[in-house]
Order: structure tokens, then C-alpha cells, then sequence
């Protein structure tokens, strides 16, 4: 972007907001964890990430071509023609079979998510040593050490926060934060803004995964007390902590980005708002209207 003459901050900020649409749309690691806490469909949180990626896509693409001609931003000189996207797609099939077997093994009831994965791997095995001849026993190996060190530092998160959430359970917490919520006000839209804020706010300081795991059993008992779907619940908390990875001054995106651009983080953040806000009415517009949230997933039958 920078080389077609977008400003470095303009264009980090189009990356920030852009890349919580892969963490949204499935597979989305955050909806298996929430689904493996909760005990909810994981399936049903896949479909229920279809609409609000799209839409947060649109969203971010409105907010580009609205502000493209006060910040004059290029335009490409000619359309691809249809033989150059045909050529694009032919060379990227291999790639894009995987995301069609995981989800529609588990959209379709064929595999697990577990089992989905396992085959995604053996499929990306095959398809990086006998394809595209890229991945060698080194790059294989260093992927494994790079997984267990992953995979360890969560199932250790997980595990302390298993012990922090028996022991808030057997203290009744969740019941007591129910009980000074619902004291405040029991209506259900307000109830509803009060944990999309919360959410919001601790993620500006929190790592997301950790806020998921300490804080969903405590905040989950609540939507369900004022008869909220557990999909619909678990979708809202999935948008409003992708949301926070923009978010500074913890915003892991922001972070990431000023590390590899070199550009000032405070120059990232301020091109940022427009998109935020507009993510924000996104989130908004899904906490509040439960069947647009719903209705892929009882479109295939989840719900």
C-alpha cells in the first residue's frame, strides 16, 4: 500500500482493522475455546462468525471509499479482467480446499472440530511437501516446537483458569455478579451494553484468550438469566475481544504493527477511529438484534 502511495499510519490502520475479520470468520480459534469452555456448539459459533465478518469487511470498505478522496488515496488504472482472476483462483485452489474442509466438515456434521483439524493438517502436509514442494523435515520441525510452545502456554492458561473458575463457582461469584448486574437494571438491552463495555474496556489491557477464560464463566451465567442464546452470547464475546486487539493501549494488532512498520503507535491509533467506531455499530448491531446474529445458524439448522 505504501508503494502505490497510501500514507504508512493510513495504511497500517486499514491492516489493523482488516485483520480481526480472520479471527471472526471461521474458523475462529477464540469461538473453540469459548465452545470448549461453555460447552457450545462449535459449529454453531462458526456459522454465527459468517455474517459479522462479512459485514465488518463492508464496513471497512465503506469507511475506505468514503475517506478516499479527503486523503486521496490511488486508484488502480485498469479492472483485472476476468482471465487474470481465473488464472489467481486456478493457482490458489489447493489453499483455499483447506478452509472448505474444515468448515464444511463441521457445518455438515462429518467430522468434529477436532477431527476437522487433524484432516486439515494431514492436508496441509501433503499439499506443502508434494504440491508445492515448500516444506522440508526442518520447516516441519521447527512447526512442531512451535506448536508445543503454543499449545503449552494455553492449555497452562486454561488450566489455572479451570481451578479460578471451580473456585468462583463453589463461592457463587457468577451469581453475585448477576445479582449486582441485574440490581443496576434487568433490562435486557442494557444488561447487554454493560458486558459488551466491560468486555471492551478489560480488553484494552488484558490478553483476549485470558479474558475468555477468566471472565466467560462469570459473564455467560448473566446472558443466560436474561435468556440470551448461548451462540448469541458466545459471538458477542468473540466480536467485542477481536474488537480489542485495535484497541490501545494493549491493542495487540497496534503493537504488532508499529514493530514491523517502524510507524509511531499514536499515528496508527488516530487514523484508526473511523474504522473502530464503525465496528463498534457492527458489534452493536449484533448484540442487539439476536435473530440477525441467529439466523445463519438456524439457517443450518444449529438453532
Amino acid at each position: 500500500m505504501v508503494e502505490r502511495g497510501y500514507r504508512r499510519d493510513y495504511a497500517c490502520a486499514v491492516t489493523a482493522a482488516g485483520s480481526i475479520i480472520g479471527p471472526t470468520i471461521p474458523p475462529s480459534g477464540l469461538m473453540v475455546v469459548y465452545g470448549s469452555l461453555m460447552g457450545v456448539s462449535i459449529g454453531g459459533l462458526f456459522a454465527a462468525g459468517i455474517l459479522p465478518g462479512l459485514m465488518i469487511c463492508l464496513i471497512c470498505m465503506t469507511v475506505i471509499a468514503v475517506t478516499a478522496r479527503s486523503k486521496n488515496l490511488p486508484k488502480n488504472e485498469r479492472r483485472a479482467s476476468l482471465l487474470e482472476v481465473w488464472k489467481i483462483f486456478k493457482s490458489s485452489i489447493t489453499a483455499l480446499i483447506m478452509p472448505l474442509i474444515i468448515l464444511g466438515g463441521i457445518l455438515g456434521g462429518i467430522v468434529t472440530p477436532t477431527e476437522a483439524a487433524s484432516v486439515a493438517v494431514a492436508y496441509a502436509l501433503f499439499i506443502g511437501v508434494f504440491i508445492y514442494r515448500a516444506l522440508t523435515f526442518n520447516a516441519f520441525f521447527r512447526m512442531l516446537i512451535r506448536t508445543a510452545r503454543v499449545t503449552g502456554v494455553i492449555f497452562v492458561i486454561i488450566a489455572f483458569a479451570s481451578i479460578l473458575g471451580w473456585w468462583l463457582s463453589f463461592n457463587r461469584i457468577p451469581q453475585e455478579v448477576a445479582n449486582m448486574v441485574l440490581g443496576v437494571s434487568d433490562n435486557r438491552y442494557i444488561v447487554i451494553f454493560m458486558i459488551v463495555g466491560m468486555l471492551l474496556m478489560i480488553g484494552m489491557v488484558m490478553d483476549i484468550n485470558a479474558i475468555l477464560i477468566i471472565l466467560a464463566p462469570v459473564l455467560v451465567p448473566l446472558t443466560m438469566q436474561i435468556g440470551m442464546d448461548p451462540i448469541h452470547a458466545g459471538i458477542i464475546f468473540v466480536l467485542a475481544l477481536n474488537i480489542s486487539l485495535m484497541t490501545p493501549p494493549v491493542g495487540a494488532c497496534l503493537f504488532v504493527l508499529s514493530s514491523v512498520t517502524g510507524e509511531k503507535l499514536e499515528k496508527i491509533a488516530a487514523q484508526l477511529w473511523p474504522f473502530l467506531l464503525a465496528e463498534l455499530g457492527v458489534l452493536f448491531l449484533f448484540a442487539f438484534w439476536s435473530d440477525l446474529a441467529l439466523a445463519i445458524p438456524r439457517l443450518l439448522g444449529f438453532r
